[in-house]
Protein backbone atom coordinates (compact mmCIF):
# COMPACT_ATOMS: atom_id res chain seq x y z
CA UNK A 1 0.00 0.00 0.00
CA UNK A 2 1.04 3.43 -0.80
CA UNK A 3 0.44 6.51 1.30
CA UNK A 4 -1.13 8.90 -0.76
CA UNK A 5 0.54 12.64 -0.12
CA UNK A 6 -0.59 16.14 0.70
CA UNK A 7 -3.90 15.01 2.31
CA UNK A 8 -4.51 16.27 6.00
CA UNK A 9 -4.96 12.33 7.05
CA UNK A 10 -2.56 9.72 4.86
CA UNK A 11 -5.02 7.75 2.79
CA UNK A 12 -4.14 3.92 2.09
CA UNK A 13 -3.78 3.71 -1.38
CA UNK A 14 -3.94 -0.05 -3.02
CA UNK A 15 -1.91 0.28 -6.47
CA UNK A 16 -2.51 -0.84 -10.10
CA UNK A 17 -0.93 -3.90 -9.62
CA UNK A 18 -2.19 -5.33 -13.02
CA UNK A 19 -1.76 -2.14 -14.88
CA UNK A 20 0.89 -3.41 -18.38
CA UNK A 21 -0.32 -6.74 -17.71
CA UNK A 22 -4.41 -7.11 -18.26
CA UNK A 23 -4.62 -3.63 -19.05
CA UNK A 24 -2.15 -0.92 -20.29
CA UNK A 25 -0.14 1.42 -18.07
CA UNK A 26 -0.73 4.27 -20.01
CA UNK A 27 -2.99 6.68 -19.04
CA UNK A 28 -4.22 7.99 -22.50
CA UNK A 29 -3.62 4.54 -24.46
CA UNK A 30 -5.68 3.15 -21.76
CA UNK A 31 -8.58 5.90 -22.08
CA UNK A 32 -8.33 5.21 -25.67
CA UNK A 33 -8.79 1.58 -25.26
CA UNK A 34 -11.62 1.38 -23.26
CA UNK A 35 -13.37 3.92 -24.68
CA UNK A 36 -12.98 1.99 -28.20
CA UNK A 37 -14.70 -0.70 -26.37
CA UNK A 38 -17.50 1.43 -25.12
CA UNK A 39 -18.52 2.83 -28.85
CA UNK A 40 -18.46 -0.66 -30.17
CA UNK A 41 -22.24 -0.47 -28.02
CA UNK A 42 -23.35 2.94 -28.66
CA UNK A 43 -27.04 2.79 -29.04
CA UNK A 44 -27.48 -0.05 -27.34
CA UNK A 45 -30.39 0.24 -24.70
CA UNK A 46 -29.53 1.51 -20.96
CA UNK A 47 -31.16 0.62 -17.86
CA UNK A 48 -32.35 2.66 -15.51
CA UNK A 49 -33.45 -0.68 -13.37
CA UNK A 50 -29.92 -2.40 -13.69
CA UNK A 51 -29.63 -3.97 -10.59
CA UNK A 52 -26.21 -6.17 -10.78
CA UNK A 53 -24.11 -7.33 -14.29
CA UNK A 54 -21.87 -9.93 -14.73
CA UNK A 55 -18.90 -8.91 -16.49
CA UNK A 56 -15.69 -10.81 -17.39
CA UNK A 57 -11.99 -10.41 -16.34
CA UNK A 58 -9.66 -11.46 -18.30
CA UNK A 59 -6.91 -9.06 -20.12
CA UNK A 60 -8.90 -6.14 -22.24
CA UNK A 61 -7.38 -7.55 -25.62
CA UNK A 62 -9.94 -10.61 -24.96
CA UNK A 63 -12.85 -9.68 -23.05
CA UNK A 64 -12.95 -6.13 -23.40
CA UNK A 65 -15.84 -6.23 -26.34
CA UNK A 66 -18.03 -8.44 -23.83
CA UNK A 67 -16.64 -6.12 -20.91
CA UNK A 68 -18.04 -3.43 -22.35
CA UNK A 69 -21.33 -4.81 -23.36
CA UNK A 70 -22.51 -4.69 -19.87
CA UNK A 71 -21.07 -1.23 -18.50
CA UNK A 72 -22.42 0.14 -21.70
CA UNK A 73 -26.26 -1.10 -20.54
CA UNK A 74 -25.89 0.76 -17.35
CA UNK A 75 -27.86 4.35 -17.16
CA UNK A 76 -24.57 6.46 -16.60
CA UNK A 77 -27.04 9.31 -14.99
CA UNK A 78 -28.16 7.64 -12.37
CA UNK A 79 -27.56 8.62 -8.56
CA UNK A 80 -25.88 5.20 -7.78
CA UNK A 81 -24.53 5.38 -3.64
CA UNK A 82 -21.70 2.96 -3.76
CA UNK A 83 -20.86 -0.25 -6.13
CA UNK A 84 -20.74 -3.54 -5.18
CA UNK A 85 -17.26 -5.48 -7.05
CA UNK A 86 -17.90 -9.35 -6.03
CA UNK A 87 -15.05 -11.04 -7.81
CA UNK A 88 -13.11 -14.78 -6.89
CA UNK A 89 -9.78 -15.29 -5.54
CA UNK A 90 -7.29 -16.38 -8.20
CA UNK A 91 -4.37 -16.67 -5.41
CA UNK A 92 -5.78 -17.54 -1.62
CA UNK A 93 -8.30 -19.96 -0.81
CA UNK A 94 -10.02 -17.84 2.07
CA UNK A 95 -13.47 -20.07 3.13
CA UNK A 96 -15.70 -16.74 2.85
CA UNK A 97 -15.46 -12.96 1.43
CA UNK A 98 -12.47 -11.06 2.32
CA UNK A 99 -13.45 -6.92 2.25
CA UNK A 100 -10.64 -4.74 1.29
CA UNK A 101 -11.02 -2.31 4.74
CA UNK A 102 -7.67 -0.78 4.90
CA UNK A 103 -7.76 0.69 1.29
CA UNK A 104 -9.17 4.38 1.13
CA UNK A 105 -8.40 4.02 -2.74
CA UNK A 106 -8.00 1.92 -6.03
CA UNK A 107 -5.59 3.31 -7.55
CA UNK A 108 -5.61 2.67 -11.50
CA UNK A 109 -3.57 4.45 -14.28
CA UNK A 110 -6.66 6.86 -14.97
CA UNK A 111 -6.80 8.23 -10.89
CA UNK A 112 -7.84 6.87 -7.70
CA UNK A 113 -11.63 5.28 -7.06
CA UNK A 114 -12.73 6.14 -3.43
CA UNK A 115 -13.37 2.96 -1.09
CA UNK A 116 -16.65 2.97 0.99
CA UNK A 117 -14.76 2.34 4.08
CA UNK A 118 -17.67 2.84 6.34
CA UNK A 119 -19.74 -0.03 4.39
CA UNK A 120 -16.73 -2.37 3.80
CA UNK A 121 -15.82 -1.88 8.14
CA UNK A 122 -19.92 -2.48 8.69
CA UNK A 123 -20.10 -5.86 6.87
CA UNK A 124 -17.18 -7.37 8.35
CA UNK A 125 -19.05 -6.94 12.13
CA UNK A 126 -20.76 -10.85 10.43
CA UNK A 127 -18.53 -13.72 10.91
CA UNK A 128 -18.31 -14.24 7.11
CA UNK A 129 -16.75 -11.45 6.05
CA UNK A 130 -13.19 -10.33 7.18
CA UNK A 131 -10.22 -8.64 5.56
CA UNK A 132 -7.30 -10.80 4.15
CA UNK A 133 -4.37 -8.53 2.84
CA UNK A 134 -3.13 -11.21 0.49
CA UNK A 135 -6.94 -11.81 -0.79
CA UNK A 136 -5.99 -8.30 -2.82
CA UNK A 137 -2.83 -7.60 -3.28
CA UNK A 138 -2.20 -9.68 -6.50
CA UNK A 139 -5.90 -10.47 -7.31
CA UNK A 140 -6.66 -8.97 -10.29
CA UNK A 141 -10.52 -9.51 -11.02
CA UNK A 142 -11.57 -5.99 -9.65
CA UNK A 143 -8.23 -4.29 -10.69
CA UNK A 144 -9.85 -4.47 -14.20
CA UNK A 145 -13.40 -3.34 -13.91
CA UNK A 146 -12.24 0.05 -12.41
CA UNK A 147 -11.08 1.48 -15.56
CA UNK A 148 -14.75 0.85 -17.84
CA UNK A 149 -16.86 2.15 -14.65
CA UNK A 150 -14.05 5.29 -14.56
CA UNK A 151 -14.54 5.92 -17.93
CA UNK A 152 -18.43 5.24 -17.67
CA UNK A 153 -19.11 6.95 -15.12
CA UNK A 154 -16.62 9.91 -15.21
CA UNK A 155 -16.78 11.94 -12.09
CA UNK A 156 -20.01 10.72 -10.92
CA UNK A 157 -18.71 7.33 -10.00
CA UNK A 158 -19.56 6.35 -6.45
CA UNK A 159 -17.54 4.78 -4.18
CA UNK A 160 -17.17 1.22 -4.85
CA UNK A 161 -16.75 -1.96 -1.67
CA UNK A 162 -14.25 -4.77 -3.25
CA UNK A 163 -15.00 -8.10 -1.98
CA UNK A 164 -13.31 -11.05 -2.75
CA UNK A 165 -15.37 -14.81 -1.98
CA UNK A 166 -13.33 -17.93 -1.85
CA UNK A 167 -15.64 -20.74 -0.92
CA UNK A 168 -17.89 -23.42 -1.56
CA UNK A 169 -19.61 -23.80 1.54
CA UNK A 170 -23.19 -23.29 0.14
CA UNK A 171 -24.58 -21.97 3.98
CA UNK A 172 -21.81 -19.52 3.65
CA UNK A 173 -22.71 -18.54 0.51
CA UNK A 174 -26.38 -17.90 1.61
CA UNK A 175 -24.86 -16.21 4.76
CA UNK A 176 -23.18 -13.79 3.23
CA UNK A 177 -26.06 -13.00 0.69
CA UNK A 178 -28.49 -12.43 3.78
CA UNK A 179 -26.30 -9.77 4.80
CA UNK A 180 -25.64 -8.40 1.35
CA UNK A 181 -29.36 -8.20 0.35
CA UNK A 182 -30.02 -4.97 2.42
CA UNK A 183 -27.84 -2.90 0.17
CA UNK A 184 -29.48 -4.79 -2.70
CA UNK A 185 -31.62 -1.97 -3.53
CA UNK A 186 -32.30 0.78 -6.19
CA UNK A 187 -29.92 2.75 -4.66
CA UNK A 188 -26.60 0.14 -5.12
CA UNK A 189 -25.08 -1.44 -8.00
CA UNK A 190 -23.32 -5.23 -7.90
CA UNK A 191 -21.04 -5.80 -10.46
CA UNK A 192 -19.96 -9.04 -10.92
CA UNK A 193 -16.76 -10.58 -12.36
CA UNK A 194 -16.34 -13.77 -13.94
CA UNK A 195 -15.07 -15.45 -16.77
CA UNK A 196 -16.35 -18.74 -17.97
CA UNK A 197 -15.32 -22.04 -18.98
CA UNK A 198 -11.58 -22.93 -18.92
CA UNK A 199 -9.10 -23.99 -21.50
CA UNK A 200 -11.64 -26.82 -23.73
CA UNK A 201 -11.56 -26.26 -26.87
CA UNK A 202 -13.60 -23.70 -29.11
CA UNK A 203 -16.79 -26.24 -30.01
CA UNK A 204 -16.93 -27.48 -26.09
CA UNK A 205 -16.52 -24.06 -24.50
CA UNK A 206 -19.69 -22.94 -26.99
CA UNK A 207 -22.03 -25.71 -25.44
CA UNK A 208 -20.45 -25.88 -21.93
CA UNK A 209 -20.98 -21.83 -21.99
CA UNK A 210 -24.03 -21.57 -23.52
CA UNK A 211 -25.66 -24.33 -21.03
CA UNK A 212 -24.53 -21.98 -17.84
CA UNK A 213 -25.71 -19.07 -19.66
CA UNK A 214 -28.78 -20.60 -19.85
CA UNK A 215 -29.32 -21.33 -16.25
CA UNK A 216 -28.17 -18.37 -15.32
CA UNK A 217 -31.26 -16.53 -17.11
CA UNK A 218 -33.85 -18.88 -15.18
CA UNK A 219 -32.67 -16.84 -12.33
CA UNK A 220 -33.16 -19.91 -9.69
CA UNK A 221 -30.04 -20.90 -8.15
CA UNK A 222 -30.21 -24.20 -7.93
CA UNK A 223 -30.42 -24.27 -11.90
CA UNK A 224 -27.02 -22.84 -11.97
CA UNK A 225 -25.69 -25.24 -9.44
CA UNK A 226 -26.98 -28.34 -11.04
CA UNK A 227 -25.63 -27.13 -14.67
CA UNK A 228 -22.35 -26.26 -13.17
CA UNK A 229 -22.00 -30.01 -11.23
CA UNK A 230 -23.79 -31.58 -14.31
CA UNK A 231 -20.34 -29.80 -16.79
CA UNK A 232 -18.13 -31.70 -14.64
CA UNK A 233 -19.71 -34.59 -15.42
CA UNK A 234 -19.81 -34.65 -19.02
CA UNK A 235 -16.04 -34.74 -18.48
CA UNK A 236 -15.61 -32.01 -21.64
CA UNK A 237 -11.39 -32.18 -22.38
CA UNK A 238 -9.86 -29.68 -20.44
CA UNK A 239 -12.51 -28.11 -18.84
CA UNK A 240 -11.04 -26.85 -15.73
CA UNK A 241 -13.93 -25.16 -14.68
CA UNK A 242 -16.97 -23.65 -15.89
CA UNK A 243 -17.51 -20.07 -13.84
CA UNK A 244 -14.38 -18.98 -11.90
CA UNK A 245 -16.60 -16.36 -10.70
CA UNK A 246 -19.20 -19.18 -9.84
CA UNK A 247 -19.20 -18.32 -5.91
CA UNK A 248 -19.86 -14.83 -6.14
CA UNK A 249 -22.53 -15.60 -8.99
CA UNK A 250 -23.90 -17.95 -6.34
CA UNK A 251 -24.07 -15.02 -3.70
CA UNK A 252 -25.79 -12.89 -6.19
CA UNK A 253 -28.52 -15.55 -7.48
CA UNK A 254 -29.29 -16.16 -3.50
CA UNK A 255 -30.21 -12.73 -3.12
CA UNK A 256 -32.50 -12.63 -6.20
CA UNK A 257 -36.34 -12.87 -6.24
CA UNK A 258 -39.73 -12.72 -8.54
CA UNK A 259 -39.04 -8.91 -8.83
CA UNK A 260 -35.52 -9.77 -11.17
CA UNK A 261 -35.27 -10.50 -15.22
CA UNK A 262 -32.14 -11.66 -16.09
CA UNK A 263 -30.96 -10.45 -19.53
CA UNK A 264 -27.92 -11.74 -21.53
CA UNK A 265 -25.95 -9.54 -23.21
CA UNK A 266 -22.80 -11.20 -24.90
CA UNK A 267 -20.94 -13.60 -25.55
CA UNK A 268 -17.53 -14.69 -26.87
CA UNK A 269 -14.48 -16.56 -26.39
CA UNK A 270 -10.92 -16.30 -26.86
CA UNK A 271 -10.92 -18.02 -29.91
CA UNK A 272 -13.09 -16.07 -31.47
CA UNK A 273 -10.43 -12.90 -30.70
CA UNK A 274 -6.90 -14.92 -31.28
CA UNK A 275 -8.32 -17.86 -33.71
CA UNK A 276 -6.93 -20.49 -31.72
CA UNK A 277 -9.62 -23.13 -31.14
CA UNK A 278 -7.77 -25.54 -29.56
CA UNK A 279 -7.84 -23.91 -26.16
CA UNK A 280 -10.12 -21.15 -25.10
CA UNK A 281 -11.92 -19.12 -22.62
CA UNK A 282 -15.61 -18.04 -22.46
CA UNK A 283 -16.78 -15.02 -21.82
CA UNK A 284 -20.82 -13.75 -21.05
CA UNK A 285 -22.24 -10.32 -20.14
CA UNK A 286 -25.53 -10.53 -18.29
CA UNK A 287 -27.63 -7.50 -16.78
CA UNK A 288 -29.95 -7.94 -14.06
CA UNK A 289 -33.26 -6.09 -14.07
CA UNK A 290 -35.56 -4.51 -10.90
CA UNK A 291 -39.04 -5.36 -12.09
CA UNK A 292 -41.66 -2.76 -10.42
CA UNK A 293 -42.83 -4.58 -7.64
CA UNK A 294 -46.46 -3.97 -8.18
CA UNK A 295 -46.35 -6.80 -11.17
CA UNK A 296 -45.85 -9.51 -8.49
CA UNK A 297 -49.12 -11.42 -9.63
CA UNK A 298 -49.45 -15.08 -9.67
CA UNK A 299 -51.52 -16.49 -12.82
CA UNK A 300 -54.45 -19.37 -12.49
CA UNK A 301 -51.53 -21.56 -13.89
CA UNK A 302 -49.14 -20.64 -10.73
CA UNK A 303 -52.00 -21.23 -8.24
CA UNK A 304 -52.75 -24.57 -9.54
CA UNK A 305 -49.72 -25.62 -9.39
CA UNK A 306 -48.93 -24.51 -5.89
CA UNK A 307 -51.73 -26.37 -4.55
CA UNK A 308 -50.79 -29.36 -6.58
CA UNK A 309 -47.49 -28.94 -4.75
CA UNK A 310 -48.95 -28.66 -1.71
CA UNK A 311 -51.29 -31.76 -2.10
CA UNK A 312 -48.58 -33.86 -3.46
CA UNK A 313 -46.61 -32.85 -0.59
CA UNK A 314 -49.25 -34.08 2.33
CA UNK A 315 -49.49 -37.21 -0.19
CA UNK A 316 -46.00 -37.65 -0.37
CA UNK A 317 -45.33 -37.80 3.35
CA UNK A 318 -48.85 -40.15 3.68
CA UNK A 319 -46.92 -42.63 1.96
CA UNK A 320 -43.57 -42.52 3.41
CA UNK A 321 -42.00 -41.67 0.23
CA UNK A 322 -39.89 -38.67 -0.28
CA UNK A 323 -40.97 -35.01 -1.50
CA UNK A 324 -41.82 -35.03 -5.08
CA UNK A 325 -39.53 -31.82 -6.59
CA UNK A 326 -41.45 -29.85 -9.35
CA UNK A 327 -39.49 -28.97 -13.06
CA UNK A 328 -37.75 -25.84 -12.38
CA UNK A 329 -37.37 -25.57 -16.09
CA UNK A 330 -41.14 -25.25 -16.21
CA UNK A 331 -42.16 -22.79 -13.60
CA UNK A 332 -42.83 -19.66 -13.03
CA UNK A 333 -40.23 -16.71 -11.85
CA UNK A 334 -43.02 -15.61 -9.13
CA UNK A 335 -43.50 -19.04 -8.16
CA UNK A 336 -39.41 -19.76 -7.73
CA UNK A 337 -39.16 -16.18 -6.08
CA UNK A 338 -38.40 -15.88 -2.29
CA UNK A 339 -41.28 -14.70 0.03
CA UNK A 340 -43.29 -16.10 2.59
CA UNK A 341 -46.44 -17.96 2.79
CA UNK A 342 -49.42 -19.81 4.70
CA UNK A 343 -51.06 -22.63 4.12
CA UNK A 344 -54.46 -23.53 5.98
CA UNK A 345 -56.18 -26.80 5.67
CA UNK A 346 -59.79 -27.04 6.03
CA UNK A 347 -62.19 -29.79 6.14
CA UNK A 348 -66.30 -29.18 6.06
CA UNK A 349 -65.55 -25.81 6.21
CA UNK A 350 -64.07 -26.17 9.66
CA UNK A 351 -60.18 -25.21 10.41
CA UNK A 352 -57.84 -28.38 10.36
CA UNK A 353 -54.30 -26.75 10.32
CA UNK A 354 -52.64 -23.40 9.61
CA UNK A 355 -49.08 -23.11 9.56
CA UNK A 356 -46.80 -20.39 7.56
CA UNK A 357 -43.83 -18.71 7.33
CA UNK A 358 -42.56 -15.27 7.05
CA UNK A 359 -38.55 -15.61 5.96
CA UNK A 360 -37.65 -14.62 2.74
CA UNK A 361 -34.90 -17.43 2.58
CA UNK A 362 -36.64 -20.21 0.46
CA UNK A 363 -38.40 -20.44 -2.79
CA UNK A 364 -41.71 -20.49 -2.76
CA UNK A 365 -42.51 -23.60 -3.88
CA UNK A 366 -40.29 -24.98 -1.47
CA UNK A 367 -42.27 -22.76 1.14
CA UNK A 368 -45.98 -24.38 0.16
CA UNK A 369 -44.49 -27.92 0.32
CA UNK A 370 -42.79 -27.23 3.53
CA UNK A 371 -46.42 -25.57 5.31
CA UNK A 372 -48.25 -27.78 3.98
CA UNK A 373 -46.81 -30.74 5.35
CA UNK A 374 -46.65 -28.37 8.81
CA UNK A 375 -50.02 -27.59 8.67
CA UNK A 376 -50.81 -31.18 8.19
CA UNK A 377 -48.97 -33.04 10.72
CA UNK A 378 -46.96 -30.32 13.02
CA UNK A 379 -50.13 -28.30 14.02
CA UNK A 380 -49.81 -28.76 18.00
CA UNK A 381 -53.70 -27.65 17.76
CA UNK A 382 -54.74 -30.62 15.80
CA UNK A 383 -54.46 -34.08 15.43
CA UNK A 384 -52.33 -35.10 12.44
CA UNK A 385 -54.50 -35.63 9.07
CA UNK A 386 -55.46 -39.38 8.17
CA UNK A 387 -55.17 -40.63 4.65
CA UNK A 388 -59.09 -41.16 4.57
CA UNK A 389 -59.25 -37.03 5.14
CA UNK A 390 -57.60 -36.50 1.89
CA UNK A 391 -60.73 -36.13 0.01
CA UNK A 392 -62.27 -33.97 2.11
CA UNK A 393 -59.87 -31.21 2.49
CA UNK A 394 -59.29 -28.07 1.35
CA UNK A 395 -56.01 -26.03 0.60
CA UNK A 396 -56.05 -22.16 0.85
CA UNK A 397 -52.26 -21.26 0.48
CA UNK A 398 -52.03 -17.08 1.05
CA UNK A 399 -48.72 -15.84 -0.77
CA UNK A 400 -46.60 -12.89 1.26
CA UNK A 401 -45.11 -11.22 -1.78
CA UNK A 402 -41.50 -10.32 -1.72
CA UNK A 403 -40.91 -7.62 0.93
CA UNK A 404 -39.98 -4.40 0.09
CA UNK A 405 -38.20 -2.19 2.06
CA UNK A 406 -39.53 1.02 2.88
CA UNK A 407 -38.16 4.71 4.11
CA UNK A 408 -41.08 6.04 5.76
CA UNK A 409 -44.46 5.84 6.56
CA UNK A 410 -45.88 7.46 3.68
CA UNK A 411 -45.21 4.39 1.60
CA UNK A 412 -47.22 2.29 3.73
CA UNK A 413 -50.88 1.89 2.87
CA UNK A 414 -53.57 0.49 5.28
CA UNK A 415 -55.39 -2.53 4.57
CA UNK A 416 -53.14 -3.13 1.43
CA UNK A 417 -49.79 -3.86 3.30
CA UNK A 418 -48.22 -5.92 5.81
CA UNK A 419 -45.71 -4.47 8.16
CA UNK A 420 -42.50 -6.30 9.24
CA UNK A 421 -40.26 -4.43 11.88
CA UNK A 422 -36.40 -5.57 12.07
CA UNK A 423 -33.84 -4.50 14.55
CA UNK A 424 -30.79 -6.71 15.36
CA UNK A 425 -32.65 -9.85 16.35
CA UNK A 426 -35.62 -8.55 16.87
CA UNK A 427 -38.75 -8.71 14.49
CA UNK A 428 -42.38 -8.63 13.98
CA UNK A 429 -44.90 -8.36 11.37
CA UNK A 430 -48.63 -7.84 10.89
CA UNK A 431 -50.80 -9.30 8.06
CA UNK A 432 -52.94 -7.28 5.81
CA UNK A 433 -56.06 -8.10 7.48
CA UNK A 434 -55.02 -6.81 11.03
CA UNK A 435 -55.96 -3.55 9.36
CA UNK A 436 -59.37 -4.39 8.32
CA UNK A 437 -59.71 -5.94 12.34
CA UNK A 438 -59.19 -2.67 14.26
CA UNK A 439 -59.16 1.30 13.50
CA UNK A 440 -56.07 2.46 13.73
CA UNK A 441 -53.97 5.00 12.06
CA UNK A 442 -50.90 4.08 10.41
CA UNK A 443 -48.74 5.53 13.21
CA UNK A 444 -50.67 2.89 15.90
CA UNK A 445 -50.57 -0.09 13.47
CA UNK A 446 -46.68 0.18 13.18
CA UNK A 447 -46.98 1.17 17.31
CA UNK A 448 -48.57 -2.18 18.16
CA UNK A 449 -46.63 -4.05 15.69
CA UNK A 450 -43.00 -2.70 17.45
CA UNK A 451 -44.23 -2.84 20.75
CA UNK A 452 -46.41 -6.13 20.89
CA UNK A 453 -45.06 -8.45 17.97
CA UNK A 454 -41.34 -7.25 17.61
CA UNK A 455 -40.70 -5.87 21.45
CA UNK A 456 -38.89 -3.02 20.40
CA UNK A 457 -41.08 -0.63 22.25
CA UNK A 458 -44.05 2.21 21.22
CA UNK A 459 -41.01 4.01 19.31
CA UNK A 460 -39.06 1.23 18.14
CA UNK A 461 -39.79 1.44 14.82
CA UNK A 462 -38.55 4.95 14.40
CA UNK A 463 -34.83 3.43 14.15
CA UNK A 464 -35.72 -0.06 13.03
CA UNK A 465 -35.66 -1.56 9.45
CA UNK A 466 -39.44 -1.47 7.86
CA UNK A 467 -40.79 -3.74 5.10
CA UNK A 468 -44.09 -3.87 3.91
CA UNK A 469 -45.19 -6.80 1.48
CA UNK A 470 -49.13 -7.67 0.38
CA UNK A 471 -50.91 -11.09 0.64
CA UNK A 472 -52.09 -13.08 -1.82
CA UNK A 473 -54.93 -15.86 -1.17
CA UNK A 474 -56.53 -18.35 -2.72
Amino acid sequence: MNACDGQTKQAVVRPATQANRFYTGDAEELRQEVDSFLRMHRGKTQYENMAAVIVPHAGYYYSGNVAASAYMSIDNKKPYKRIFLLGPSHHEWLNGASVNTEADYYATPLGNVKVDHETAVKLTEDSAFFYRPEAHDREHCLEVQLPFLQRRFGENLPPIVPIIISTNDYQKLKQMAEVLKPYFTDENLFVISSDFSHYPNYEDACEVDARTGKAIETGHVEEFIATIEANERFGKRNLATSACGQFPIITLMLMLDGYYEVKHLMYQNSGDISGDHSRVVGYHSFAFLRKDSTNFVLSDTDKRLLKEIALQSIKDSLDGKPITQPDLSSISSVVSSKCGAFVSLHEHGRLRGCIGHFGEDYPLYEIVSQMARSAAFEDPRFAPVRREELEDLDIEISVLTPMRRIQSLDELELHRHGIYIRKGYRSGTFLPQVADEVNWTKEEFVGHCSQDKAGLGWNGWKDAELYVYEAIVF
